[in-house]
């Protein structure tokens, strides 16, 4: 499990550190990190993918992040061309790499690496990692098939799009987290307990996945109760953006690393605590995940999730990201106790309903 991570001259980071828990969970206002954060993990991962790292650099551009050249990658006031990443594990093995700068290019130059390649058996490098992004694949009539994502590296895609195929492959088997069972579904099957958490969010829901290997496509439905099958357009965006997130958590064994961005939307605030409910759960079965969240529903999950005894405080992180007047980008970290509650409050920390009562508290004007 990732405990630390450095940046140097990354986008809006000059040096920064940043600690990571069993669950951390990143928010503040829109252009200050966040997403950032995540992707200079995605951008090792990528390169690793490129056959890029260990020796030859690193890729700003692929199938997991698109950064641009250099110069997009580069901190605006950096005092030295280069860039710099480092990650800490628990086990006390530490990665740190060193990336020369040229404006003109999408790829790095490598100017240092760490010293031992076990570092490149770990979750951030293996299959027993997922990467769902913000816009992730709606209702779709049909879906991809990919044996090549799915058989062999048992990945959904960044945007989901082969989750109906993964349900097809792998929907009959237990789930490796019986700690992660509904608590209204007995049997551990995939696809069962995907159906029963994904009930949070509409009741009664069953999914009918029918695979067509001939055309390299896989029809997904909806129904309820003997109602005949819907197809996945007559539903809404709510099921189709949130089905990925409880696939991939469901199906992750202890080890596995999980980077979510903004698991809330199109969901209905019920559904948004739920999910921090189901986050917590896999953070405390030994899953690590790094969410970019602004929903402060997903936050009260987490937060009764703690109060409730299914997470233990010391396993939970947030940070709050805000700029400063003179630009640069400044982490606040919060801490959440036993009880649920949050130490301290800083201004755009998911305070907008308290600000929001406080004005309609005050009288109307005439």
């Amino acid at each position: 499990m990732i405990s630390q991570v450095k940046l140097k001259n990354f986008k809006a980071f000059e040096e920064q550190q940043i600690q990571l828990k069993a669950l951390t969970l990143l928010s503040g206002l829109n252009s200050t990190g966040k997403s950032s954060v995540l992707q200079f993990l995605l951008l090792l991962r990528q390169s690793y993918q490129q056959k890029l790292l260990p020796e030859v650099g690193l890729a700003l551009n692929g199938d997991l992040v698109c950064i641009g050249t250099a110069q997009d990658a580069l901190f605006a006031d950096a005092k030295e061309n280069s860039i710099g990443f480092e990650v800490f594990w628990e086990d006390g093995i530490q990665g740190k790499w060193d990336f020369s700068y040229s404006s003109d290019t999408d790829v790095l130059g490598l100017a240092s690496q760490p010293n031992t390649s076990t570092i490149y058996e770990s979750s951030l490098f293996s299959d027993h990692f997922h990467y769902l992004q913000a816009e992730r694949i709606g209702p779709r009539t049909y879906l991809e098939i990919s044996d090549f994502q799915v058989r062999q590296h048992q990945q959904l895609g960044t945007k989901g799009e082969y989750t109906a195929h993964f349900l097809s492959i792998y929907g009959r088997k237990d789930i490796p987290n019986s700690n992660l069972k509904h608590p209204e579904e007995d049997d551990l099957n995939l696809k069962l307990q995907v159906e029963a958490w994904i009930g949070e969010v509409s009741p009664g829901t069953r999914l009918e996945i029918n695979s067509n290997p001939a055309l390299d496509l896989v029809s997904l439905q909806y129904s309820y109760g003997l109602s005949n099958p819907y197809r996945a357009t007559n539903i809404g965006f709510g099921i189709s953006y949130t089905l990925p997130i409880i696939v991939a958590i469901l199906a992750s064994e202890p080890g596995t690393l999980i980077l979510l961005e903004n698991p809330e939307a199109h969901l209905h605030p019920k559904g948004q605590v739920k999910m921090g409910e189901l986050l917590s759960l896999a953070a405390s079965s030994g899953v690590q995940v790094v969410v970019e969240t602004h929903s402060d529903h997903v936050l009260n999950g987490i937060r009764l999730a703690v109060h409730g005894g299914k997470l233990a405080p010391k396993d939970v992180q947030c940070h709050f990201l805000s700029r400063t007047k003179q630009g640069m980008t400044e982490v606040i970290s919060p801490h959440i106790d036993r009880n649920g509650r949050i130490d301290q409050w800083p201004d755009g920390f998911f305070n907008e309903w308290e600000n929001s009562l406080d004005a309609l508290l005050e009288p109307a004007g005439e």
